[in-house]
């Protein structure tokens, strides 16, 4: 019998759905069309059954390789720039070709993660997601390479699609590559069995996770890393072979099955605790740091100790111990300025402006 988790798989109403570069492309050629028709067929069987699926695409680097006519995976920001601008074309145009054959219309989402780490552009990102399903278009959503200062942000597109199934509001996430699942080991060097279950973080004791290939950059530290990430979101997580794309869209009886919290993170709490940027610092007394990480209580002005960082009200701050341990994340109410005028006085020292909680409780989020 099927495990819970994978029930929960089989029977979301909403999946992501992300697909590793070397599962659609091959270094010499680029794109494999056939690849990407299975891997369409597959989603489409899952969205006649009655669920809609938002797809995560790798590949436009990879997708530019050939066409370039480069020898290996670019290592220099440049080049991966200017690969992924041919690549992208090409990936969009297989998709799109991919899923006519369905009479389904295709919608290209890029992302930055600046895009995901902003409040108001988070939320137009979801709305657009949104509107793509509720006009039965299906979502191909891919980092924006072509422009990313910091390349790779999230982690080959693992990141982002663990990002984007809570933001969309998703009941399942699926990651799907060249691995079959979780070893705790390395496969390819023999004595390494399969995870099939991951219950908890008691479960992953031991395993070793290795950094990406020839083609893609995650490898299964990033896939581990996503799939974790989501699952502490309260999303369960499936992770298998894009060979094996039909199983894992129908029982998700294939890879390994990673079992959601209990209690899922709201939308707020998440894009503090994953997806915002920091924009400073706030160190706390022992005394606060009980408060805010153990009792979590709101952060007062007479447990900080010092301020760093340019940051304005509503900005996603850090914070941590003396010793500079992040211990949690949270919405500031003030200003740097007014912050550091602040600082370990209590509120009957402050005027009636400034007597609010620095952080209030329902704006904290452990780390």
């Amino acid at each position: 019998m099927a495990s819970v988790t994978r029930q929960q798989i089989s029977g979301a109403r909403s999946v992501v759905v992300k697909i590793g570069s070397s599962a659609l492309t091959e270094l010499a050629t680029g794109l494999d069309s056939g690849r990407l028709d299975a891997l369409a067929d597959a989603i489409e069987a899952r969205m006649q059954a009655g669920s809609d699926v938002i797809v995560v695409s790798s590949g436009a680097i990879g997708a530019g390789i050939a066409p370039l006519g480069l020898k290996s995976r670019p290592k220099d920001l440049a080049t991966k720039q200017a690969a992924a601008s041919v690549g992208q074309l090409a990936l969009a145009h297989a998709w799109n070709t991919s899923f006519a054959r369905y009479g389904r219309t295709v919608g290209q989402v890029l992302l930055t993660a600046h895009d995901i780490s902003l409040r108001a552009h988070h939320a137009n990102a979801q709305r657009t997601l949104d509107r793509l399903r509720s006009l039965g278009a299906v979502a191909i959503v891919n980092e924006n390479d072509t422009v990313a200062t910091n390349e790779i942000r999230f982690g080959d597109n693992d990141r982002l699609a663990a990002l984007v199934a809570h933001l969309a509001g998703a009941d399942a996430l699926v990651l799907l590559s060249d691995v079959d699942g979780l070893y705790d080991g390395d496969p390819r060097k023999g004595n390494a069995s399969m995870i099939s279950e991951v219950d908890g973080p008691e479960d992953l004791d031991g395993v070793i996770a290795g950094t990406g290939g020839a083609l893609g950059t995650g490898g299964m530290a990033s896939k581990l890393s996503a799939a974790r990430l989501a699952a502490d979101a309260g999303l369960p997580v499936l992770l298998a072979a894009a060979a094996d794309a039909a199983a894992a869209l129908t029982d998700a009886s294939v890879g390994t099955a990673f079992a959601p919290r209990p209690q899922r993170l709201s939308a707020r709490k998440f894009w503090v605790r994953h997806a915002a940027e920091a924009s400073g610092r706030l160190v706390l007394d022992d005394g606060a740091v009980q408060a805010v990480a153990t009792a979590r209580r709101s952060l007062l002005s007479a447990g900080i100790t010092a301020v760093s960082g340019r940051f304005y009200g509503g900005d996603v701050v850090d914070l941590t111990d003396k010793s500079g341990h992040t211990m949690a994340r949270g919405v500031v109410a003030y200003d740097a300025t007014e912050v550091a005028q602040m600082v370990g006085k209590s509120k009957a020292d402050l005027p009636p402006d400034l007597r609010r909680p620095v952080v209030h409780a329902d704006d904290l989020v452990a780390v």
